[in-house]
């Protein structure tokens, strides 16, 4: 995997990811937002359930992916999902965490 740009602005509600030894940007967008929301359903619902340890991992993985500001060339979305898992889907518990609090927030781009 290549770097995606590893220079997250928190005032945009950007957050950092890192993977595999790699840093990617999350930005949670509203185009982002909607078509995550078109695949994962209603957003606050997603939070709430990941408030109570009930999000699944290809929600967590969806999520992620369409909150991605930069995809290196190449990079598919079932080889983010492996990197997650091979990461270990704890390490990308915070990064969600963060995208969840901006969002809420308000601090969405």
């Amino acid at each position: 995997m290549e770097n995606g740009n590893a220079d997250a602005n928190p005032l945009r509600g950007e957050v950092p990811l890192r993977l595999e030894g790699k840093t990617f940007v999350l930005r949670p967008s509203f185009a982002a937002l909607v078509t995550a929301e078109q695949e994962v359903g209603p957003l606050f619902g997603l939070i709430e359930r990941a408030s109570e340890g009930r999000i699944g991992l290809s929600e967590l993985a969806a999520v992620l992916w369409h909150c991605l500001v930069h995809r290196p060339e190449g990079l598919t979305r079932d080889a983010f999902a492996e990197a997650l898992l091979r990461e270990g889907i704890a390490a990308a518990l915070p990064a969600f965490r963060q995208l969840a609090v901006n969002i809420l927030g308000g601090r969405a781009a």
